[in-house]
């Protein structure tokens, strides 16, 4: 049957939908605080152990993992749930209500402890350094947790709680001090005809009384499962001694089978049920290591083809290889790489060039990518520059020098994608955080704090310009012993970044980390 063709005024209603589409698209988005967790008073210390230190939503967005500095991880689950309103309700609001995505505790458990390299004399911290989530299976939820050298796969599943009743023993009687015993798991050594038994021979506190002349029947105890659900970790597999550097990033396959994990010179294929045995796909490793020019600083698995990784190097390129052409994957596919405009090199050129984290967007079709001052966007099909550049801090960009002697100049900020891939965000320096709008025509470049007020550091400056996509809206603060003021007048705190962040996959939600806290944004 053919389709008839469309009047004018057909296509002027279409031009009109999609034009006010793609404006709503472009519009910046409102950002409103959504909930803290660990939040710390004003004067509070922040342990080194609490400092948050990988931050990761799973595939749905109904839970999110935290690691931190101590070796544990903690678990939060969504309870706004959509289903969770009856359909009468529904059909009685006119307008539906939007409602923002609120997660509680669940629970956390001990995934790393300190340990001693013996033959390397190297103590190894027990910081996590990165958290991902697999494929969940009857109800339980999978995850990967890794420190500078060891790698668990962890399972969390609820399990009810199990209680002994009905004993045979009367615990009113109390103690001498105050506090009341039961049986236990003691057992009596002396019988009595009728069931009883004595009392010396049984408990040298004699806080257990019978009836007199003993007990008329023997009861057993017995196991009642109660109604109360308890979060049980376990950890299935150990995959250690893999690694002779620092692991700095693991990524799961789409397969659901097999994952990487990438230290500064190698990459490591592993199945998720074998732990004693992995493949070194990639090797940078010099045979002089005086020759050593460029380390590995981060890899991740393409989302959808299960063939294709990507990884960063500390020269600011990104290469894509693919796992057939070869064992030992040597030869990349492509090779993403921004060349210095001629006379504007430095001696900071390399440090900055440096790339923290890359994250490839959900279509599979755009890698971002951040280095020290900057995020870029890169589409696969063109290796030869990013398609959009977005600065973070450039009023930094005087400071060099000083970032440097204080090393804050090597610090990983890390970055994500939202998941339709029109937005991107990144972290900063004062716990600020940056969010680009990466759509085409899009002018979006919005300012963030982590704290209860998200939007109270962002001031309009009449005398300037204004912004474009890539320049840097500016903030202030004020206060703090740390603060430094550059010649614009633009303060900034060093001693406060915000280096982890995570986007929710299906909404415009971002949990990011300040120090201990977790604060949460919807838009």
């Amino acid at each position: 049957m053919e389709r008839e063709p469309m009047s004018s005024d057909d296509r002027a209603e279409e031009a009109a939908a999609a034009a006010e589409s793609a404006q709503q698209q472009q519009q910046p988005l409102e950002w409103r605080f959504a909930q803290v967790f660990g939040e710390r008073a004003a004067g509070e210390d922040v342990q080194e152990v609490d400092i948050i230190s990988a931050i990761e939503f799973d595939k749905s967005g109904n839970h999110l993992a935290t690691g931190d500095r101590g070796g544990r991880v903690v678990l939060f689950e969504r309870m706004d749930s959509g289903d969770s309103a009856s359909r009468k309700e529904l059909e009685r609001q006119e307008y539906p209500i939007a409602r923002h995505p609120e997660f509680r505790y669940r629970t956390e458990f001990q995934s790393h402890e300190p340990e001693f390299d013996y033959l390397k004399s190297l103590e190894i911290e027990e910081k996590i350094n990165k958290i991902k989530w697999c494929q969940t299976a009857n109800n339980a939820l999978f995850l990967l947790s890794t420190n500078d050298k060891t790698i668990k796969y962890w399972k969390v599943q609820e399990k009810k709680v199990k209680q002994v009743s009905v004993m045979n023993s009367n615990t009113s009687r109390s103690s001498d001090n105050g506090s009341t015993s039961s049986m236990g798991t003691n057992s009596c050594t002396a019988l009595l005809p009728n069931g009883g038994c004595s009392e010396k021979l049984y408990s040298p506190n004699n806080n257990v009384s019978f009836p007199p002349g003993g007990c008329t029947s023997l009861r057993l105890p017995v196991v009642v499962t109660g109604q109360d659900l308890n979060h049980v970790p376990r950890c299935r597999r150990v995959y250690a001694h893999a690694h002779d550097y620092h692991i700095n990033s693991i990524s799961n396959n789409s397969d659901g089978e097999t994952f990487i994990s990438a230290d500064d010179l190698r990459i490591n294929l592993w199945n998720l049920e074998i732990s004693n045995q992995s493949f070194n796909i990639v090797d940078v490793k010099p045979a002089n290591m005086e020759d050593l020019t460029e380390v590995i600083t981060c890899a991740e698995f393409h989302p959808t083809h299960c063939n294709t990784l990507a990884y960063s190097s500390s020269k600011g390129t990104i290469r894509l290889i693919d796992m057939r052409q070869s064992a030992l994957c040597d030869n990349h596919a492509k090779l993403f790489e921004e060349h210095d405009a001629p006379g504007s090199r430095s001696f900071f050129t390399e440090i900055i060039a440096s790339v923290s984290d890359i994250k490839f967007a959900r279509d599979g079709r755009h890698i971002l990518s951040r280095d020290f001052m900057t995020l870029k966007l890169w589409d696969l099909n063109m290796d030869s520059r990013p398609v959009a550049t977005f600065q973070v801090h450039e009023y930094l960009r005087p400071k060099l020098c000083d970032l440097y002697e204080n090393d804050s100049i090597f610090d990983k900020f890390e970055c994500c994608l939202s998941g339709d891939g029109l937005r991107v965000a990144t972290g900063s320096y004062s716990n600020l955080f940056r969010i680009f709008g990466c759509a085409p025509g899009s002018a979006e470049a919005s300012t963030l704090e982590a704290s209860r007020n998200p939007m109270r550091r962002q001031v309009s400056n009449p005398a300037r310009p204004t912004r474009t996509l890539t320049s840097l809206a500016r903030t202030v603060r004020r206060g703090g012993e740390n603060t430094s003021v550059d010649a614009n007048g633009i303060s900034y705190d060093l001693s406060t970044k915000l280096l982890h962040l995570a986007w929710h996959p299906t909404e415009n939600s971002i949990a990011c980390a300040a120090a201990n806290s977790l604060y949460m944004y919807y838009a």
